[in-house]
């Protein structure tokens, strides 16, 4: 099940930023949520609403540190992955490995809500538009989510009939990445 593609289009591009620290590139992707910091959190760190919008969902809440199986959902072909949340700080830090990948989820609150700073980091830098695209689209469900009028998540294959291809090109154009185009299966 996806969203109605004659209802959804994706939001505006997000505030990013990328950095390189030694062999590693990290995208940092800031957006602004109209809900309070324990909501977002909660989105973040519960299993039953990681699956209602992200591109995987865990075997625990990820809001004690600890050992974690995150399940990559990309159509019919779940993926198993070893993770560990190093750093759970309720409710404005979360920071743990997916494979060789980091993701730091950093809120604060502001007046509207709260301020969302994703570093997401990866070994190739070719992947930093893909990851740009993606966090993108599944934010843009989260916020449905958040909101209390969900649409179903958008990952995996599905993201190219919403968008993912045009949040490819231009993330990659506003890095000076090349566009690779889709990643390899």
């Amino acid at each position: 099940m996806t969203p109605d593609d004659d209802t959804y289009r994706p939001s505006p591009l997000a505030q990013v930023d990328c950095t390189a620290t030694e062999d590693r590139w990290t995208l940092v992707f800031t957006r602004d949520l109209r809900h309070a910091p324990e909501k977002v959190w909660a989105a973040l760190t519960e299993p039953a609403q990681l699956a209602a919008w992200a591109p995987y969902t865990a075997d625990r809440d990820l809001s004690a540190a600890g050992d974690a199986t995150i399940t990559m959902i990309d159509d019919e072909k779940p993926q198993d992955m070893t993770a560990e949340v190093v750093r759970a700080e309720p409710p404005t830090l979360l920071e743990y490995t997916l494979g060789t990948d980091l993701l730091r989820w950093e809120l604060a609150a502001t007046d509207a809500g709260t301020r969302l700073t994703l570093r997401h980091t990866v070994q190739d830098r070719d992947w930093i538009p893909k990851v740009a695209a993606g966090w993108h689209l599944c934010l843009d469900v989260a916020e449905k989510l958040l909101e209390g009028h969900p649409i179903p998540p958008i990952r995996g294959a599905a993201a190219m009939d919403f968008g993912w291809a045009e949040l490819n090109d231009q993330y990659a154009r506003r890095f000076g990445i090349p566009d690779t185009g889709l990643p390899d299966a």
